[in-house]
């Protein structure tokens, strides 16, 4: 038995879906491709209803780009920004752009994120390798890691 509410609907639109999921934060058009294909059920539909929604202004990759430097840059190197925003589909000049940007704070950056995180110098190989590895996975370079790690706070 199905009710009438469910007989009348088979549920919400494209156009409906993708307005939900910017509603929640920025996403690029090959994002919402992406996690909008699925629910497509006419060839077409879903690049129509995208096109209106860019038309409208409520996709911007250049908002993307700036949401992610907001929210990551601060916890993240260079590296791994940009694969964040490869991996949303964002233009490599765009990225390419937004990691230039980024690459001149980097430094203090990691001495942030590290200070965070370990706060004193490794005392011997093994942490000094424990330290480069997690500053590493958070997409800084190694030679701003190996400045990161002679830095002298007293200096």
């Amino acid at each position: 038995m199905t009710s009438k509410r469910e007989e009348g609907r088979a549920g919400p639109s494209l156009k409906g879906r993708a307005l939900r999921l910017l509603s929640q934060r920025e996403h690029s058009r090959a994002e919402l491709e992406r996690k909008l294909r699925k629910y497509e059920e006419e060839p077409g539909a879903l690049a129509r209803a995208l096109d209106e929604l860019a038309a409208k202004d409520f996709i911007s990759e250049a908002r993307v780009v700036q949401s992610v430097l907001h929210q990551r840059s601060a916890r993240l190197g260079a590296a791994r920004v940009r694969q964040e925003l490869l991996h949303k589909g964002i233009a490599p000049e765009a990225v390419s752009e937004a990691v230039a940007s980024l690459q001149e704070t980097e430094l203090e950056r990691a001495r942030d994120v590290w200070r965070r995180r370990f706060g004193a110098p490794p005392q011997d190989a093994t942490e000094r390798a424990r330290q480069m590895r997690f500053m590493m996975a958070r997409g800084f370079a190694t030679g701003v890691i190996a400045k990161v790690l002679k830095y002298d706070p007293e200096d």
